[in-house]
């Protein structure tokens, strides 16, 4: 049994703030699989009994930034989740799992955050357990990214799944579910309090994973220097396409010549130069979550518009300190 419950259907299509409700609940593992693999868009699931009756309950409540989540399965389930518009942060209660058995093999820890794969997809297997998750969109997250570390309009924040959480950055973390948790009883979502404090949840992520992207240079960031920040957010938006001076320009309203000055004068560099830095830096991202069994640093070089596989190496070099294909293999 699954029901989806929106209790604001008349709010203006542009309007976040109205409530979502899911709930999935039985007893049958292909049932569960058509339930729970329906909420993420997943393929291949498979549940099976452990031994004893198989039962099976999915809850979340909260609005299209912020969902709060509780899976509970007497059983196991394993199946592939691909790339989401969400991030989200998961522990375990109870029983145990491993949400990603391909690539990572990380077993969860009871009650230690760990965060799901941010760009690529995944396989998970979980047993007899106790999950709660916490859904954030990616517009939210990105939103306070930039606010925080001004990372701009990004489309990955270069987040390490994996990295050792600040154990203060937890307790920041955990408090503002606390806080949250309550206003949802409270006041729900549509209160200004739930909207501060969705805002607070996403920064206090972002505390517990930081974005390791490059930051708008600070140069740009003085109010005075709008139309140059414009010409800056310009190239890290559309630094996977064609990109000319023209392009730049026209997009801060400013002359290709303007354009040139600026560039050089506040940022060092042109803004051709600053455009092959922030594709060095998209390539560094993709080394970082390849696998390297299946993909290739010449691959993903060419992809970001790097013909000259030597010159490339040469240039990575300088700007990370290690080789691409040592990226690759970590």
């Amino acid at each position: 049994m699954t029901t989806i419950d929106d209790t604001a259907p008349d709010r203006a299509a542009d309007d976040d703030r109205s409530t979502v409700r899911l709930e999935a609940a039985g007893g049958s593992p292909a049932a569960a699989v058509v339930d729970l693999s329906g909420l993420y868009a997943g393929r291949h699931w498979a549940a099976r009994s452990t031994g004893r009756p198989f039962s099976y309950r999915y809850t979340a409540v909260g609005d299209a930034d912020v969902t709060l989540r509780r899976s509970q399965i007497s059983g196991s389930i394993r199946g592939l989740i691909p790339v989401s518009d969400d991030y989200v942060v998961q522990w375990l209660t109870a029983g145990n799992g491993i949400p990603d058995v391909v690539h990572d093999r990380v077993p969860m820890v009871d009650d230690v955050p760990m965060l799901f794969p941010t760009a690529r997809e995944f396989v998970f297997a979980y047993e007899d357990y106790d999950q709660r998750l916490v859904h954030m969109s990616r517009r939210l997250v990105h939103e306070v990214a930039d606010e925080l570390f001004h990372t701009g309009p990004v489309p990955d924040l270069g987040i390490d799944h994996l990295r050792t959480l600040d154990p203060a950055a937890v307790t920041r973390w955990r408090n503002s579910l606390s806080l949250l948790s309550r206003e949802l009883r409270v006041g729900g979502v549509e209160s200004l309090l739930w909207h501060t404090l969705t805002r607070e949840t996403a920064a206090a992520f972002l505390r517990m994973y930081p974005p390791t992207v490059t930051a708008l240079p600070p140069a740009v960031l003085l109010p005075r220097r709008a139309r140059l920040r414009a010409a800056v957010e310009h190239v890290h938006a559309h630094a996977a396409e064609p990109l000319t001076v023209a392009d730049v320009a026209g997009a801060a309203g400013l002359s290709v010549r303007a354009t040139q000055e600026a560039f050089q004068r506040h940022i060092g560099m042109t803004p051709l130069r600053y455009l092959q830095h922030v594709r060095l830096e998209r390539v560094r991202q993709e080394l970082l979550q390849a696998d390297p069994t299946t993909v290739s640093v010449q691959a993903i070089a060419r992809a970001w518009g790097f013909a000259h596989l030597g010159r490339f190496s040469a240039a990575y070099r300088n700007a990370y300190g290690e080789y691409p294909r040592n990226t690759l293999r970590r």
